[in-house]
């Protein structure tokens, strides 16, 4: 499975134009204009399973700065502060990574 069979290719080109320059990585407005806002926690699950690079069940820092490049090749890395808050705001436990759930409560509040 991709994530083109989740999402509209047409909502994550546009959700990857909104964030091109760097430090403009929203969380919050990716997911939405991406269209992940609007889906079922199945569904997140499955997006975070293909986000999981190493599958290890986490999205650690290493993983996170590339987070643009799984929704397209080309795209460009996160920057280090970009990386470091999108961590803060979804490692709810304070363990270095984030787990699905971490991520669907994040993109839920």
């Amino acid at each position: 499975m991709s994530l083109t069979d989740i999402l509209s290719s047409s909502d994550i080109a546009a959700a990857l134009r909104d964030c091109q320059a760097p430090d403009s990585f929203s969380p919050k407005k990716f997911f939405q204009i991406s269209g992940m806002s609007k889906k079922s926690s199945s569904q997140l699950k499955e997006i975070f399973r293909i986000l999981d690079n190493d599958q290890s069940g986490f999205i650690e820092e290493d993983e996170l700065k590339y987070f643009l490049q799984r929704f397209e090749c080309g795209a460009r890395v996160l920057t280090t502060s970009e990386t470091k808050t999108f961590l803060a705001a979804a490692d709810h436990d304070g363990d270095g990574k984030i787990g699905a759930e971490g991520i669907n409560l994040f993109i839920y509040r």
